[in-house]
């Protein structure tokens, strides 16, 4: 049978919110691979008591990729889906789990993930790609904000999604927020000097100086990226966004949605962008009545 799946994960000081996750997936893995990166509570002695294979990893240099790798490396079956500790699976959902895996194509699988903060927000879909064969190619990238997109699309398979739902229930407390920005602002730099040739690595700065509304400086990057990626029309597309709302310069933004609109015809939103510049400019002309 093709079908047989690993359970890959890596985690630290998670002993309150690990029993929910593993309970997610009881009677759906072949298998728990889990990779502690230095817990001080009972994280290992619970993922051991679910039966899982728990993996020491020295995390003296911070490389999440090389731990999700690690893990990765240790699974024997034929798919991996890859979970933190603070997400749960949807069951009601999980039997796309063996349907796609039965199916056993080339192919990394989008999760619809509900996240949950802490506080009163309002819930926000995002997509992550955490199921996937388990190929020696097949392997993640990145310090901080790994992935294995590009891994799976560079080794001639596709991405699609799946109808599988996982909930991710995080802390939204700001000023822990902000210290993390910062941690993964000096770790992204970091990459970025160690090889310049990677440039997924400016969207995740620009991210987090964007997180911490440090906006001068997502900017920057912003145009950095459109300078790098000439033919990418939605690299226009957020240098033109920063240039009219954050760093206002209107002809620059006017100049950076006719780019995208150009690489991209009937863009619709450079051209809504365009048309708020022109809405813009049309209300300085106008004489105020008396």
């Amino acid at each position: 049978m093709p079908y047989a799946l690993s359970l890959c994960m890596i985690v630290k000081n998670e002993a309150r919110s690990l029993p929910a996750c593993l309970d997610s997936v009881r009677d759906l893995a072949c298998e728990l691979i889990v990779v502690d990166t230095g817990s001080t509570d009972r994280t290992p002695h619970i993922a051991a008591r679910y039966g899982a294979e728990v993996i020491p990893f020295d995390f003296t240099i911070v490389d999440f990729a090389a731990a999700r790798n690690l893990a990765i490396a240790t699974a024997t079956g034929r798919w991996i889906l890859m979970l933190d500790a603070d997400e749960t699976l949807d069951r009601p959902s999980a039997s796309g789990l063996e349907r796609l895996g039965h199916l056993d194509e080339n192919a990394g699988y989008f999760l619809e993930r509900h996240n949950h903060a802490s506080d009163s927000q309002r819930p926000f879909t995002d997509y992550v790609v955490r199921l996937f064969p388990n190929r020696p190619n097949y392997r993640y990238r990145g310090r901080v904000h790994e992935t294995i997109d590009s891994s799976i699309l560079s080794g001639g398979g596709q991405l699609r999604e799946s109808g599988i739902r996982i909930d991710h229930n995080f802390s939204s407390d700001r000023e822990t927020r902000r210290r993390k920005n910062h941690w993964y602002i000096e770790i992204l730099k970091e990459e970025i000097a160690a090889d310049p040739s990677d440039d997924s690595r400016l969207d995740f700065l620009a991210a987090e100086y964007h997180q911490l509304e440090m906006f001068d400086e997502a900017a920057a990057i912003a145009e950095r990226i459109a300078r790098v990626r000439p033919l990418d029309a939605r690299a226009h597309l957020f240098a033109g966004i920063y240039h009219l709302l954050f760093k206002p310069d209107l002809p620059r933004a006017r100049a950076d949605f006719m780019r995208a609109l150009k690489l991209r015809p009937g863009y619709p939103e450079a051209e809504g962008f365009l048309n708020r510049i022109d809405e813009q400019e049309g209300a300085k002309c106008t004489p105020s009545s008396e």
